[in-house]
């Protein structure tokens, strides 16, 4: 015998389930608060210098600094690590589109002033700096890789950037080096014809730039992520609020 039951099930949408019991929506809590802090504070730190007489310096990221987070932006974009047509589209109000566009903002400006502080001020290390982030970057939104690999690729040449910034060349250019110090870099100033420069700062500096580019990191991984099972404007695929649906199910029992 064959029977067939209606099932009555009631959706709720996903506003109503990702709203906290104050009313409050955590999604927009991040988007306007929390994510814009973190930027912001990557933005306010990565120009931070401390000068060996322990006095603090801020400086604003160079033109070319600007010209690199553009391209990172778009490297983010392309490859789905942002979801940048979820935070500003024509579905949400303007006041979320407003979040949203502040959010991409201060994402921008914090990507210029993380590549601020792991690049050398002047000379010719600056080019050499400028150039390895370029090459990277411009290699990066060619391959077209996803967003996975384009945040482990950006963890390696942050590292090794932030490793030869803050390690390698403060150790190379100590007054109080050693022999084979002082003599490597005298042959590297006499290769370069003097335009190996590098301005000497106290060691805070490179513990500033370290959780500048840790800090930034981890704003990548926090940010929603484009899927292609996610459709614009819906954190998922649930049906809309208040709609229901019905089921029907079948169930065999004895003839």
């Amino acid at each position: 015998m064959t029977t067939l039951t209606d099932v009555t099930v009631t959706a709720a949408g996903p506003a109503a389930s990702a709203r906290a019991p104050g009313g409050v929506d955590p999604t927009a809590l991040r988007e306007s608060l929390a994510w814009p802090l973190l930027f912001l504070t990557v933005a306010a730190a990565g120009g931070l210098r401390v000068a060996l007489d322990g006095t603090l310096v801020f400086l604003p990221p160079p033109l070319f600094a600007l010209v690199l987070a553009t391209l990172l932006f778009a490297v983010c974009v392309r490859s789905g690590l942002i979801a940048a047509h979820h935070l500003v589209h024509d579905r949400r109000s303007v006041l979320q589109n407003t979040n949203g566009t502040i959010l991409l903002a201060t994402l921008w400006i914090a990507g210029a002033q993380v590549f601020n502080a792991l690049t050398p001020e002047r000379g010719l290390l600056n080019l050499v700096f400028n150039t390895f982030f370029l090459v990277l970057l411009w290699n990066t939104a060619a391959t077209g890789a996803d967003a996975r690999r384009t945040l482990r690729g950006l963890q390696v040449v942050f590292g090794a950037a932030f490793v030869a910034a803050h390690v390698v060349l403060p150790s190379l250019f100590d007054p109080a080096g050693g022999l084979a110090t002082r003599v490597v870099t005298t042959l590297l100033e006499g290769v370069t014809l003097g335009t190996l420069d590098h301005a000497a700062y106290a060691p805070a500096t490179g513990y500033i730039a370290f959780a500048t580019t840790a800090l930034f990191v981890i704003g990548l991984v926090l940010l929603p992520k484009a899927t292609p099972e996610r459709p614009v404007g819906r954190t998922d695929a649930a049906p809309m609020r208040g709609s229901r649906t019905k089921v029907r199910r079948q169930s065999s029992g004895p003839l």
